[in-house]
């Protein structure tokens, strides 16, 4: 464990931005996503607690945006396609009426930045791959606490996201960090032993890498116990979304890989555990609802009451936990590797999933072949720029070669596109 007395989430520091009373000015970055939805219905449950002043969305999502705005009264919606605008000032002009002043529009690629730096006291940025890292430095630059569900901004950004961090502004909203988070509220970090990271397994839990040969993006699609959005989803399935929570978990909390372990867990009650030195453990368990983390990101150190269901403890239930299977599901070890040199070798793990995946979405490779693809893009990538002269420029230059390079691997690719009923003839 690093020595380090600067800890990027510490549930025993708590960094406010803004002192006084009253509820905390919130910005939502990705407001229809996932993680946006859910958390503007917390927001609109506690009022008293939670008041939203700005979004951000992709653009494709156009009237649930415009109603999102109206129903929040925020003074800033800022979208990243700027061909949507007209459109988006229509659907806030059908909600609001005529009359009525509409809010703030931003629009383009560094739109949801510039909300990010926004005057408030805590950003959730729950956009959706790496393209969140700018408004991830944006926010930690303009001094907010950042409630971050964007786990790839800091995987990618790890050296750049630390030197801006202050202790406790950074508060985890993905379920394994928050809960995390949570454990590691009953000791001091000399007491931690160990972390361990949960998996449900997803959809092809106990399948050999021979039976994952022939599965098909619908069998990937049909997570048992969370609902995603599909590129999530699929990481899920390849288990690479653990890989990036392993690589999260080490920047985050400064504790080595070695004292980093992963199991599967297919209830998805226990979200993570931390073993202390004392050999007792400390595990944080809710049914699968992403609202009481969202609730953590947005509240502490205060807790939000009835934020997510809590256990029916009347009802019998059986938990179970199994090792993982690291040769049907390599990513794990391989982002440890990445994790471990560290630099610009993240970004390259995470730009190549991110094309592989794309890549399996459309047919063009097979579900072992998102793997196997993005290890070779690593390999070939070599010895990755780190120390502290890392720059953003870095990060995005290895970020496109690494893309570049991925859909290089899968163009070449000849199998066919895995469907539903050319899987059920090979079987």
């Amino acid at each position: 464990m690093s020595d380090s007395p600067s800890p990027l989430a510490d549930p025993h520091l708590v960094y406010d931005p803004v002192a006084g009373g009253g509820p905390k000015d919130v910005v939502i970055l990705g407001s229809t996503g996932s993680i946006g939805t859910q958390a503007i219905d917390l927001v609109l449950r506690n009022p008293d607690r939670f008041r939203v002043t700005g979004l951000s969305a992709n653009g494709g999502r156009v009237a649930l945006l415009a109603e999102q705005a109206y129903r929040l009264r925020v003074g800033t919606v800022a979208v990243a396609r700027e061909d949507v605008v007209p459109d988006l000032r229509e659907a806030l002009r059908a909600e609001y009426g005529a009359g009525e002043p509409l809010p703030e529009i931003l629009a383009g690629p560094d739109a949801a930045t510039q909300v990010a730096a926004a005057d408030c006291h805590t950003v959730l940025n729950g956009i959706t791959g790496s393209i969140g890292l700018a408004p991830t430095l944006a926010a930690l630059e303009a001094g907010r606490t950042l409630a971050l569900a964007n786990k790839e901004s800091l995987i990618v950004g790890g050296p750049l996201v630390k030197a801006l961090a202050k202790p406790g502004q950074i508060i985890p909203v993905d379920s394994e960090h928050a809960a995390l988070f949570q454990a590691l509220a009953a000791g001091t970090r000399a007491d931690v032993r160990k972390l361990v990271v949960t998996a449900s397994g997803g959809p092809f839990r106990g399948r050999t890498r021979e039976q994952l040969a022939h599965v098909t993006v619908e069998d990937a699609l049909a997570h048992p116990t969370w609902a995603m959005g599909p590129v999530i989803t699929i990481n899920s399935a390849t288990l690479v979304n653990k890989g990036l929570e392993v690589i999260e978990a080490h920047l985050l909390y400064d504790i080595s890989f070695d004292r980093i372990e992963v199991v599967v867990h297919p209830q998805s009650y226990v979200h993570s555990m931390v073993e202390f030195t004392d050999g007792s453990t400390l595990a944080q368990a809710t049914p699968p609802d992403m609202r009481g983390p969202i609730a953590i990101g947005l509240g502490w150190p205060e807790r939000v009451p009835d934020a997510a269901p809590a256990f029916d403890w009347s009802t019998a239930s059986t938990w179970e936990f199994f090792p993982l299977d690291n040769e049907a599901f390599p990513s794990v070890n391989l982002a440890r590797h990445v994790g471990t040199l560290a630099g610009t070798a993240p970004a390259v793990f995470n730009a190549a999933n991110e094309e592989c995946v794309d890549a399996f979405r459309r047919g063009a490779l097979p579900f072992n072949g998102i793997m196997d693809t993005v290890t070779r893009v690593v390999e070939e990538h070599g010895t990755p720029r780190t120390g502290t002269s890392l720059t953003v420029s870095d990060v995005l230059e290895a970020e496109t070669w690494a893309r570049a390079r991925a859909r290089e691997l899968t163009d070449r690719t000849t199998a066919a596109p895995v469907t539903a009923a050319s899987a059920e003839a090979r079987a």
